[in-house]
Order: C-alpha cells, then sequence, then structure tokens
C-alpha cells in the first residue's frame, strides 16, 4: 500500500498550488480520500474529504473556497487545487484514505506560503 503526495513547495501570499496524491497497493475506488495537514509545533488537522464516487466534497472552514478536492478513480489519484494561499496555510500537507478499520496514510509534502 502506498500514497504519494507531490506538488508541495515555497509559494507567495495569494498563489497557487496542486497538490496530488498517487495510491497502489489498495482498491483506491471503495476509499473515501481526505487530506489533513501539520502546521509546526500544531496539531495535525483535517483539511478536505471526498468521497468514493468524487460527487461530495467538505472542506474545513479555513479553506473552505480557496481549495478544491477531486479525485480520478481511473488513475487512483487525488488532488487538492488551493489557491490564494496565506501564510497560514504553511505546513506538511497528508494524503489519507480511509475505509471502516482500513486507514492509510502518506508521507506528506511540504507547502510553505511566504514573500
Amino acid at each position: 500500500v502506498q500514497l504519494v503526495e507531490s506538488g508541495g513547495g515555497l509559494v507567495q501570499p495569494g498563489g497557487s498550488l496542486r497538490l496530488s496524491c498517487a495510491a497502489s497497493g489498495f482498491a483506491f475506488s471503495s476509499y473515501i480520500m481526505r487530506w489533513y495537514r501539520q502546521a509546526p509545533e500544531k496539531e495535525r488537522e483535517w483539511v478536505a474529504v471526498i468521497n468514493t464516487g468524487g460527487s461530495t466534497t467538505y472542506y474545513a472552514d479555513s479553506v473552505q473556497g480557496r481549495f478544491t478536492l477531486s479525485r480520478d478513480n481511473a488513475k487512483n489519484m487525488v488532488f487538492l487545487e488551493m489557491n490564494s494561499l496565506k501564510p497560514e496555510d504553511t505546513a506538511v500537507y497528508y494524503c489519507n484514505a480511509w475505509l471502516s478499520r482500513d486507514e492509510y496514510w502518506g508521507q506528506g509534502t511540504q507547502v510553505t506560503v511566504s514573500s
């Protein structure tokens, strides 16, 4: 089982990034997919979730209207489009797959928003 995040980096405030998460080794289309993030010296927090078919998404209040979560079940991938980035969005972003008692995590990708 693997979840591999990519697309992080350094971006100026107001900028955009697109994170990707490539999944392998499990029945991806059956799993709810989520993104979490963890800022320095803070607890990991939930960011967004998407259902198995990709038709329903929910977002944390802090990112609502700025982030968009999508998935491609044919490619076993999930994407987090992040716009209007703020310094407080700086964190390591983690991809998560969940199905009942099964849960998998990626290693994370660093996003830094700074001028």
